[in-house]
């Protein structure tokens, strides 16, 4: 296809410019945002994501109930073995332990350990910098943008 073909093409079925699709700009933030929060998390031998299922994890146990690898998965709209995954590291870490469920032999039950806890304590308020220079006010908790955003995690 020639380069004014192309251009007729982004002229007339498109929104004119990448940066004018939403779908564009938030795949360019959601990825700054990851390597930002890998670039802090890298001296706590943590990347985002095992952040995130790590913090999960704790937030799902402080209540005390079993939470195992299935609940993870469906709380975190993560593909199930890519939890299995991400979990296998982190015990190798010492940061979660899992035991078979006594309820169902099939599941495994994750917790977090003192060392684990002990990450995340020291994540979190890294993580909060990393979000609050990003998204600044409008991250934070009854900010614009966290609300939009809620509200099409739940639509």
């Amino acid at each position: 296809m020639d380069k004014d073909a192309l251009a007729e093409l982004f002229a007339t079925a498109s929104l004119g410019a990448p940066e004018n699709a939403v779908g564009f700009v938030m795949w360019r933030v959601v990825h700054r945002y990851v390597r930002e929060i890998d670039q802090a998390l890298a001296p706590l031998d943590l990347t985002h994501l095992q952040f995130q299922t790590l913090a999960l994890a704790a937030w799902l146990n402080r209540t005390g109930g079993p939470v195992t690898q299935s609940g993870l998965a469906t709380s975190g709209d993560i593909h199930p073995m890519q939890v299995s995954q991400i979990l296998k590291t982190l015990e190798r870490k010492g940061f979660v332990a899992r035991a078979r469920s006594d309820d169902d032999i099939r599941a495994k039950r994750v917790e977090v350990t003192d060392p684990g806890a002990a990450a995340l304590r020291a994540a979190l308020p890294l993580v909060i910098e990393v979000q609050h220079r990003i998204f600044g006010d409008e991250g934070l908790p009854g900010g614009n943008l966290l609300n939009t955003l809620l509200r099409l995690d739940n639509a």
